[in-house]
């Protein structure tokens, strides 16, 4: 009597019944989960919530031919530009980075590929016409593996501040506009950190003590 009040929620499979195809590509597929499907950060990966909103591309805080706004980044940036380029390494680091690595090796391949292609512009006649192409081409291909080098600093400033791509790539503006290049990134980071520095702070102050005494019988 039980079984015919609650009839069974399973099906009987009988041998009269039609077989079902099953393909096989249809077995072991993935499922889509929408609990596991979290939004990552590309530079990261770490996962964002689910109302995170990318931040808006951010324009510079002054151009690149706008050298003499800084005129002391300007001077080092022109007389010593291996020091413009340390400082601008250590100020973009979160690690407390030193800055005499990156100082050494743009004095000896930035400075001193100069130095060589000034020379044999000099000796011009001089030495082998053979010679001076292939001199000529290793110090072409030189200079762009310092712009890759040194447009580190730039891409850094990109991720940090979300920056836009102003002119072009960072590569091909170091390669093109070094000098000016430099200068931009060590105004953009001046301004960002003074900017940081003035945030306004709020006081709050805690409230007074309060203690409690025990009730007293007035019977």
């Amino acid at each position: 009597m039980a079984d015919e009040d609650n009839p069974s929620r399973y099906v009987k499979l009988t041998k009269d019944q039609t077989p079902v195809q099953i393909d096989s590509t249809d077995l072991n597929q993935p499922i889509q989960v929408p609990q596991l499907d979290v939004h990552k950060c590309d530079a990261c990966g770490q996962t964002l919530p689910e109302n995170f909103e990318p931040p808006a591309v951010e324009p510079w805080t002054s151009g690149l031919f706008a050298c003499t706004e800084d005129k002391e980044s300007c001077r080092t940036g022109l007389f010593c530009p291996c020091v413009l380029f340390g400082r601008n390494y250590e100020a973009v680091r979160d690690d407390y980075a030193s800055s005499t690595v990156p100082c050494v090796l743009h004095a000896i391949f930035v400075e001193g590929g100069l130095a060589v292609a000034a020379t044999a512009a000099a000796l011009n006649g001089v030495i082998d016409p053979m010679a001076s192409y292939y001199l000529c081409e290793g110090l072409l291909f030189s200079w762009w593996l310092c712009g890759a080098y040194t447009s580190i600093v730039r891409l850094m400033l990109h991720n940090k501040y979300h920056l836009e791509n102003d002119p072009c790539d960072p590569c091909m503006v170091h390669c093109c506009f070094h000098w000016c290049a430099m200068c931009q990134e060590h105004r953009e980071m001046k301004a960002r950190l003074s900017d940081n520095f003035v945030m306004p702070m709020t006081l709050v102050n805690a409230p007074p003590v309060q203690q409690m005494n025990p009730a007293r019988d007035t019977n």
